[in-house]
């Protein structure tokens, strides 16, 4: 996480031009929001989606954010660079965030866009929420060897959020995150697979996860409105894995 330029003091017109510092800011300052990014009020996407379906918007370029006169503009490590590079030579505020892994990484997180919106009680009320959600979490003697199994083969292996989800619940990752042929799955089935949702638009890609070859083997589905991005809500994640 690091910081271009700081406000030196609480931001109240905030732009995000990202989807993952716009779901943070849907949360944590709904009442600061000058604009989200349109990926915002995409329900596949975003779990912030009915919330952002009633928010501005804004499109990524410098001269749309200025017009808006932001005192702070959130960002990630990618996407929009351009516009962050005009709008930091125009002296705009900018906090642009890393991308957490796992759940200390989203205490982090939260805690330094709470901070740069002066909104730190709310930030830890919403950081125990989550931590107190982790805490119900079953943790089952025997370990379940899980492979989150995505389009095209891919795979979350160490490192990523979504091990660190399945850890939470007490399962073992076999992913070392190189992709995963049908085959080789079938010749060494997990005691779970742990797919995206369905998706809305089909094709040959997401039809892979539906083969009937796999009709026997235990599944569970995560939206990815919960994982794309890491936050406080990703918890939930956990939660369904453990149902």
């Amino acid at each position: 996480m690091n910081f271009l330029l700081v406000a030196a003091h609480a931001a109240d017109r905030v732009v995000s031009l990202n989807l993952c510092t716009d779901q943070m800011l849907v949360l944590l300052a709904p009442e600061k929001i000058a604009a989200l990014s349109s990926l915002a009020r995409d329900p596949a996407l975003s779990f912030v989606a009915p919330q952002a379906e009633h928010l501005p918007i804004v499109r990524a370029s410098a001269e749309a954010v200025l017009r808006l006169h932001p005192d702070l503009v959130l960002a990630a490590p990618y996407g929009a660079q351009t516009t962050l590079a005009l709008l930091q030579d125009e002296r705009i505020p900018l906090l642009r965030i890393a991308l957490p892994q796992d759940f200390a990484g989203i205490r982090q997180m939260t805690r330094l866009i709470a901070a740069a919106l002066g909104v730190e009680r709310r930030g830890e009320t919403v950081i125990a929420a989550m931590d107190a959600e982790l805490e119900m979490l079953p943790h089952p003697g025997r370990a379940m060897r899980a492979l989150v199994w995505e389009p095209r083969g891919l795979t979350a292996g160490p490192g990523t959020l979504m091990d660190a989800v399945l850890r939470a619940v007490g399962m073992n990752n076999t992913s070392d995150g190189r992709r995963v042929g049908l085959e080789a799955l079938l010749r060494h089935p997990p005691d779970l697979l742990v797919l995206p949702t369905t998706s809305a638009y089909p094709s040959l890609a997401t039809e892979l996860l539906d083969h009937p070859a796999l009709a026997a083997l235990p599944r569970r589905e995560i939206p990815p409105a919960l994982t794309i991005c890491a936050g406080p809500f990703s918890v939930r994640a956990a939660t369904l894995l453990a149902q």
